[in-house]
């Protein structure tokens, strides 16, 4: 597609939900390149470069383990597996939608001087997220072999796992993107909120040491769902129930256009406020 074909005019295109999605489209080769710095910037100034997004979930299992497996004494069978891939999903969803945050915050000077679509930001984030998170799936199945826990067939749905939890790390992206603009203080904030979510989403416990009668309140959690997609199939070896499934892409899809919707309602104003 040439420049020339794609024109931004506010007054022709009043329908921004649209319109900043056919950007973003327009704009995909920005996208990627935003996705390769990101992640070149990362390692190129790190001594330990990849090896640290190895070792970093591996360092934060081992401390986990040895405190809370020795501190409750829960009975789960590999039991470093069940961290581990619990660490993964919540990583994941924390890092993307943390960076999306600080990236449109950190480019208002870039927004007020050239026109791009605000939504690359929290695309970008999110690209590099994945593939920080394809390189730490690398430890997860080292521990997998020296545990010798079973490597099953049910793992093959993990695609379909990180392709939910994607789209969910995208809405709320948007959400909190398009609060930071305003609002700032968000960002310490939501720090607060991430560690009081990891302990509230059963990663370093099991879901059925909570009382019955409260487990309901853990459903309420939106997270829960996302990590338990990815845990089953790595540490029990099995497929999540249809409902399961069912539930999770409910809540994704909806916190997606959701975020898109408030996301690009204010998108007029990012420039002039950012």
């Amino acid at each position: 597609m040439a420049d020339s074909d794609y024109l931004y005019d506010s007054a022709r295109h009043a329908n921004s939900f649209v319109t900043e999605f056919l950007a973003l489209i327009h704009y995909r080769e920005l996208a990627r390149q935003m996705i390769s710095r990101s992640i070149k910037t990362r390692y190129k100034r790190s001594a330990l470069g990849v090896i640290w997004t190895m070792l970093n979930p591996l360092l934060t299992m081992l401390v986990l383990t040895i405190v809370f497996s020795t501190l409750f004494r829960f009975q789960i069978e590999h039991y470093p597996v069940y961290i581990l891939s619990g660490l993964l999903a919540w990583n994941f969803f924390a890092s993307t939608t943390n960076l999306a945050m600080g990236e449109m915050l950190w480019s208002g000077d870039l927004l007020k001087r050239i026109y791009l679509p605000k939504a690359i930001f929290v695309v970008s984030t999110t690209g590099s997220g994945l593939v920080n998170m394809g390189l730490s799936m690398v430890p997860l199945l080292i521990i997998m072999l020296i545990t010798r826990t079973p490597i099953t067939s049910s793992m093959l749905i993990l695609p379909v796992s990180i392709l939910a939890l994607t789209i969910f790390a995208m809405g709320v992206g948007f959400i909190l993107s398009t609060i930071v603009v305003y609002f700032q203080d968000i960002m310490p904030i939501y720090e607060v909120v991430l560690m009081m979510g990891m302990y509230a989403t059963p990663i370093i416990y099991p879901p059925e040491i909570i009382p019955e009668r409260f487990q309901f309140i853990t459903k309420l959690n939106p997270v829960y769902y996302f990590v338990r997609c990815f845990q089953e199939p790595i540490f029990k070896g099995q497929i999540p129930s249809l409902e399961t499934w069912i539930t999770t892409f409910l809540i994704a899809i909806f916190t997606l256009i959701v975020g898109w919707y408030i996301f690009t309602r204010k998108v007029s104003e990012y420039a002039y406020r950012a």
